[in-house]
């Protein structure tokens, strides 16, 4: 992938940002630094960065596509009630490729998990 300064701008907005954000946070964050980049810009950017395998895109959170700086093998929640997004190790649940493979004879090649709840932050504030 040859070098961009909207890939580059992209990536530091998402290391920053570890709120898992979506392409529109990033165009916000981005328009700081670069006030005539496109909406259209940050996607491609984003796209491109996440086909390289820079980064992830994860959807199915909150019916948005949010991107991830986090690309080793982990899983997601998200609070029900601040729509907050944490990563969760996938430790939690060791194994879990070579369970379905035992228990069903499927074998995993990849998997997005996302737990849904409330978090400690909303546990503490009710």
């Amino acid at each position: 992938m040859n070098y961009s300064k909207q890939r580059e701008l992209a990536l530091k907005v998402l290391q920053e940002n570890m709120c898992h954000p979506t392409a529109d946070f990033v165009y916000e964050q981005m328009k700081k630094e670069m006030p005539n980049i496109s909406l259209a810009t940050v996607y491609r950017n984003l796209n491109q960065l996440a086909e390289a395998g820079l980064i992830r895109k994860v959807e199915g959170l909150d019916g948005a596509v949010h991107f991830d700086h986090n690309t080793h093998n982990h899983y997601h929640f998200v609070c029900i009630k601040c729509n907050k997004v944490y990563d969760v190790p996938c430790e939690v649940a060791p194994d879990l490729d070579q369970k379905v493979l035992i228990q069903t004879g499927l074998q995993v090649i990849s998997h997005d998990i996302t737990f849904k709840g409330v978090c400690q932050h909303c546990l503490n504030h009710n």
